[in-house]
């Protein structure tokens, strides 16, 4: 379908950083925007096919918002920039990362493809709209994978038509892509994409960009830069939300499921690791094991003139679910406050259908009862029926946190037990598993003398009487 634009533009310019979400995902937050061009060829429109080239395995899809310039613009003043705007509508900025590297900032042929920038359906008219109240929304397969506003951009969009315009005269018809939020990934064949913008204030929506991938029905001709992708590309393609790959291998995390808490406590005491226990917290069910990867959530104290902008819609509670991979943890610091539900039995539930390990909470617990009936291990101060905003504004999520007294950071390792949960740094987990299972050997060797009579004296803790006759045991063991 032949997209709305009606003319070719000149020029589309992206902006590559715009959104804090995602300039958090990235791990970098500019102090002036950058941009890339694409070619006007690779404008489409909603029901066309984004194509990824043969050979290439890492198509991305980044729903924005992009803005069409009805007036020309020259050394145009910020206040005065959004004037020059004269229509908005939803934005694809596809891309294969597999040929990144050959063009590596310009972005032309991993961005800049026939088909690549889809826009439309329809053009919303930018006079009386707010550009700081618009809504942009993306799905994968009916799934919501981005949800943000344009109240917090890192630069708005008058500042962007003013930067360019200085150096860069913007003729009607040009297009800006304004940047993408975080939850931006890689899609395969037969995936549907969809973006919306919409004006929630004025109840205007520019419908619903909708495009199918689908895989190039000719090999790339084999003259020039070809399809290149390694693990650190996959990672970064895939981003933090949507990694496939397990949150921690099978090994670890097998050996870890047959240590106790209290003997992880005892080697991580000895490495003079003192403040590794979450305190306060109890589980829902005392007979479930907890292993996984921290994927962290903040709360601050309630504030009713934010929680209107923070609270509602997709807030940080519903991101930190919605970006849960496999084998991650839910781990929110409420600042130790149970006064509060921090989390309920839907949420509960949404985490355990994306393949969550667990939830742990220094906060109240909601629905309980069914939040136990879930099988999914879950770790809390007190059960309390308020819902979210009676004393708590979820913030931010991956950020490193406090929960109940210790301090989590994303990725940290969360071991759970009917005694409670230890947090393990990632890079002590493999000397940890070997000191904790020979201490439990240990333990089940002492464990049988005291039963058999004998007094504890030099036996426990181990004593060098005690030694050879428990080296033997031990090479007894299956």
């Amino acid at each position: 379908m032949p997209h709305p634009l009606g003319t070719q533009p000149s020029k589309i310019v992206a902006v590559h950083l715009n959104y804090p979400c995602r300039a958090k995902e990235r791990g970098r937050t500019p102090d002036q925007p950058s941009y890339f061009l694409k070619p006007p060829s690779s404008l489409a429109g909603t029901g066309d096919a984004l194509v990824r080239p043969r050979g290439c395995e890492l198509m991305s899809y980044e729903g924005e918002i992009a803005l069409v310039i009805g007036r020309r613009a020259h050394r145009v003043a910020p206040e005065r920039g959004w004037d020059h705007v004269a229509w908005v509508t939803a934005a694809n900025d596809a891309g294969a990362y597999d040929l990144r590297y050959a063009d590596r900032g310009s972005n032309l042929r991993s961005k800049g493809a026939d088909g690549f920038t889809p826009v439309g359906p329809r053009l919303l008219d930018a006079t009386g709209l707010d550009p700081a109240a618009l809504r942009l929304r993306t799905w994968v397969n009916g799934e919501l994978v981005q949800d943000a506003d344009t109240s917090t951009l890192l630069f708005p969009f008058g500042v962007l038509i003013a930067d360019l315009s200085r150096l860069v005269t913007l003729e009607p018809g040009d297009v800006i892509l304004t940047g993408t939020p975080a939850g931006a990934s890689v899609v395969s064949p037969g995936d549907v994409v969809e973006v919306e913008v919409s004006a929630p204030d004025r109840h205007l929506s520019g419908g619903r960009l909708r495009n199918t991938v689908a895989d190039a029905a000719h090999d790339l001709a084999a003259w020039g830069a070809m399809p290149r992708v390694d693990a650190a590309l996959r990672a970064d393609a895939w981003g933090p939300a949507h990694a496939d790959e397990p949150a921690l291998s099978e090994d670890v995390a097998e050996a870890l499921r047959g240590l106790a808490t209290a003997t992880l406590s005892s080697q991580l005491r000895k490495r003079g690791l003192q403040h590794m226990t979450i305190d306060g917290i109890r589980p829902a069910d005392p007979g479930a094991k907890l292993v996984g990867t921290a994927h962290t959530l903040r709360y601050l104290p309630l504030r009713e003139d934010l929680f209107a902008k923070f609270g509602n819609g997709m807030n940080a509670q519903k991101r930190a679910v919605e970006e849960l991979r496999p084998g991650q943890v839910l781990v929110m610091d409420a600042r130790r406050d149970p006064t509060s539900g921090t989390i309920g039995d839907i949420l509960a539930l949404r985490a355990k259908v994306r393949g969550a390990a667990g939830v742990v909470t220094d906060g109240g617990l909601r629905d309980s009862a069914a939040v136990a009936a879930l099988g999914l291990p879950t770790y809390y101060a007190a059960e309390h029926p308020a819902v979210l905003g009676r004393r708590h504004v979820p913030w931010d999520t991956g950020v490193p946190i406090a929960c109940g007294g210790a301090l989590v950071q994303p990725g940290d390792i969360l071991v759970g037990d009917a005694d409670g949960v230890v947090v393990v740094p990632p890079d002590l987990a493999g000397e940890l598993i070997a000191d904790s299972t020979e201490q439990e050997l240990q333990e089940r060797f002492i464990a049988e003398q005291v039963s058999a009579g004998e007094p504890i004296q030099g036996l426990y803790p181990l004593g060098p009487a005690w030694q050879a006759a428990y080296e033997q045991w031990r090479d007894d063991q299956p």
